[in-house]
């Protein structure tokens, strides 16, 4: 794996268009190795075709975001759940 990796900060952007609010700090849960913490400490890796969020515990892929022609696609992998507060 790629060391050239940000917090997942770098996606708190995107988190906000597609959720309308502030993402990095809600707590999310790895469906691989049940590691709970906030969006914003996950590994983000933005030199891929899209955007990769990885858990820092087990580097799991949590989920990948891609530009498309027609808007954005989100395909969650390992991400059990978000809470939002």
């Amino acid at each position: 794996m790629s060391d050239r990796h940000l917090d997942g900060n770098a996606l708190g952007g995107l988190f906000n268009e597609l959720f309308g609010r502030e993402m990095t700090d809600q707590d999310a849960c790895c469906g691989t190795c049940g590691a709970i913490g906030p969006l914003g400490r996950a590994l983000a890796f933005l030199d891929a075709p899209g955007q990769v969020l990885r858990c820092v515990n087990c580097e799991s892929v949590l989920l990948v975001a891609v530009a498309t022609p027609t808007g954005v696609r989100i395909t969650v992998q390992s991400l059990r759940w978000v809470e939002l507060s």
